[in-house]
């Protein structure tokens, strides 16, 4: 707090304010805050925005793919066609839609709150209705990509192209890069109330490690896998078992498991002690 006695005028004293950067506790209110509001949302209002964003996410592969394919084989163009995966990621995240990997935070936070059987089952209804929104967006974006010529035909040879390196991962494999991923997309939630303007550059940032870092994302990564099975070049066994549900696993544990559960225990001890647990009313006198 400023003191009162300081000789900074008020326009200063205001700067000094808005530079402030936020409490954990602070974060974690306005987290938890936006993920009481999602958790309220119906469940066709919950559907239509994740299918959306499951659609948006195909831009994502789809500029990845263009990028890599104008740009020249050296060993910097990684560098510069990963920041193309931020696409799908800014339209997503920038115009509030629903993607599963946010809510491993988002609507895990008032459970850690709240820790009833239905809160539990409110996040499942949560998760459960925009995983499969999601998963049904980028198949349709796919189909776009691979069945329907919406784009040339070199443009589709190079989506496929782009996704060959998921379909060459082992289960374990997937499970265990899905891990980052997951963490990586957490922590982006965790500092979005603090970007204060920089939203895009946090966004980009994040998915352009992710895709540099070869990271296993479930969303993104399905638009990859339906490519290829539309293709002939995966079968569908193979897409969910051994690339779709390992992924999933390692985005879940890496951003609910370790990052979220984490974030929470640092601000646990304070939020506590700002919201007691109310006590029984007395009994009356005797």
């Amino acid at each position: 707090m400023i003191d009162e006695a300081s000789s900074l005028t008020e326009a200063e004293e205001e700067k000094v304010v808005d530079r402030l950067s936020l409490r954990a506790p602070a974060v974690y209110a306005v987290i938890k805050e936006e993920g009481e509001a999602e958790i309220a949302r119906p469940t066709g209002a919950l559907f239509w925005s994740g299918l959306v964003a499951g659609i948006a996410m195909g831009f994502s592969v789809l500029t990845l793919a263009l990028m890599q394919m104008h740009l020249p084989d050296t060993e910097w163009a990684p560098l510069v066609a990963s920041v193309g995966y931020a696409t799908g990621f800014l339209i997503v995240i920038l115009g509030r839609q629903q993607l599963f990997t946010e809510n491993t935070i988002t609507v895990v936070l008032p459970l850690m709150s709240e820790r009833s059987r239905s809160a539990l089952g409110q996040v499942a209804r949560v998760w459960g209705v925009v995983l499969i929104a999601n998963w049904i967006g980028c198949v349709v974006v796919a189909l776009g990509l691979v069945t329907f010529s919406l784009v040339p035909a070199d443009v589709s040879a190079a989506v496929l192209d782009v996704s060959q390196h998921y379909a060459e991962l082992t289960a374990i494999t997937a499970f265990r890069q899905g891990i980052g991923a997951g963490f990586l997309i957490a922590a982006m939630v965790w500092m979005m109330p603090a970007a204060q303007g920089s939203e895009f550059v946090l966004v980009t940032a994040t998915a352009w490690l992710i895709a540099l870092g070869g990271f296993t994302h479930v969303i993104a990564g399905m638009v990859e896998i339906a490519a290829l099975v539309l293709a002939g070049e995966l079968s569908v066994v193979d897409g969910l078992l051994t690339l779709t549900l390992p992924t999933l696993a390692g985005n879940v544990l890496g951003g609910t498991g370790l990052f979220t559960l984490l974030a929470y225990a640092q601000v646990k001890s304070e939020v506590d002690a700002a919201d007691p647990v109310d006590e029984p009313p007395a009994g009356p006198s005797l």
